[in-house]
């Protein structure tokens, strides 16, 4: 199968590595940078150097291919999804768009397509963690998800790492969460309702609403839905401050006769000092806590992850935990696993238990590992 992977940044690289090690895998990675490039190549992986902003150059780029990873960034994402499937390629998608990607469930079901969507950790591992839990339960009342990726070392002042595309991280503080309480949708601001909550071998971290929920709004009938994301006390304070300061503002405002959005200002200098430093060791962290009831009586099911930065391969925790979900998925989708059509949210592939303990045991393989409690609470 050929397979070509939009992007080379810390999580593209992690999946076309990993791809690659595939017997029966024949991989393509794309990306502007060729600093980006050089370890794929050296690692025999072939590579094109090109800009992933125009839908057009996506189109021709991707053709000859069974299979298209799209790890570009968020603002890039949606075109680039509906170029492949235009393009009449199948898809598994990372790339965290604003936009609905239901929209183009006309035009993959048009073409007889299949697009895995929001095939990361959270989004992603946290749906079909979601979605098994589900399968598990005679009815649900609340699916509570926790998720951050961190670094090991805090260091002031954000104590935190960004490992993905600087925008996307800003992003995450800007967009309005959507949650489901008492069976209605409800949106909040990003960085509200912060919670601290304890975690073993953590200590405390704090909680806050972000918007990743995202398909489980519309595909799961649950009453009570909501998404935080995790990071060491303080850090919100700061990113707050940030954005009321009108540094994440997108209007452009002029300095010296330029047009600059602030927000592209704030991504430019915060990045380099977000960054990791090479072989920075970070961890990522995520809990999925269902509550419901099967058999009559009441059941909660929580689900943990932790993993830690692999040493002896230089990979992330987060580009691990993100990557390796999308791969697994991909492998899914490679051994016809996965046979619906249209616009896939993971959630639904959680509520398959063959495909969900399909991509748990490929991420075991690679020292991913979900620890699954089940409690009874008296009624």
């Amino acid at each position: 199968m050929k397979i070509i992977v939009l992007g080379a940044g810390l999580v593209g690289k992690a999946m076309a590595l990993d791809l690659a090690s595939e017997p029966g895998f024949s991989l393509t990675s794309v990306d502007l940078k060729p600093e980006a490039l050089a370890e794929l190549a050296a690692a025999g992986i072939k590579t094109i150097q090109r800009n992933l902003s125009q839908p057009e150059t996506i189109s021709e780029i991707v053709r000859d291919y069974d299979l298209v990873i799209n790890a570009v960034p968020g603002y890039l994402g949606f075109q680039s999804l509906r170029a492949c499937l235009e393009t009449g390629r199948n898809v598994v998608d990372i790339s965290f768009f604003p936009e609905n990607p239901m929209e183009l469930e006309p035009v993959a079901r048009g073409h007889k397509l299949t697009a895995a969507v929001d095939c990361g950790v959270a989004p992603g591992l946290s749906n079909m963690l979601a979605g098994y839990g589900l399968s598990q339960l005679d009815q649900a009342f609340s699916i509570h998800i926790y998720v951050g990726g961190l670094p090991i070392i805090r260091k002031w002042p954000f104590e935190y790492q960004a490992v993905f595309s600087p925008v996307d991280v800003i992003e995450e503080y800007l967009r309005p969460a959507r949650c489901v309480a008492n069976g209605q949708l409800v949106t909040k601001q990003a960085l509200s309702e912060p919670e601290l909550i304890e975690f073993e071998n953590l200590g405390t971290l704090e909680a806050f609403n972000t918007d990743g929920l995202r398909t489980m709004i519309d595909t799961l009938t649950v009453p009570e839905m909501i998404e935080k994301t995790l990071r060491y006390p303080g850090h919100r304070e700061k990113m707050l401050a940030l954005r009321q300061a009108g540094f994440f503002d997108k209007k452009p405002v002029e300095i010296a006769g330029q047009k600059i959005r602030p927000v592209d200002l704030a991504a430019r200098i915060l990045f380099p000092r977000l960054r990791p430093e090479q072989g920075e060791a970070d961890l990522t962290v995520l809990r999925v806590i269902i509550s419901g009831q099967k058999g009559g009586q009441p059941l909660k099911l929580t689900y943990d992850l932790f993993d830690r930065f692999d040493p002896q391969t230089g990979i992330h925790s987060m580009a691990r935990t993100t990557g390796y979900t999308a791969t697994a998925v991909a492998r899914a989708l490679a051994q016809g696993l996965i046979k619906t059509t249209g616009i896939v949210a993971p959630e639904c592939l959680g509520l398959e238990p063959e495909i969900f303990n399909f991509v748990r045991t490929e991420l075991a393989k690679r020292k991913i590992v979900i620890q699954e409690k089940k409690e009874w609470p008296e009624s």
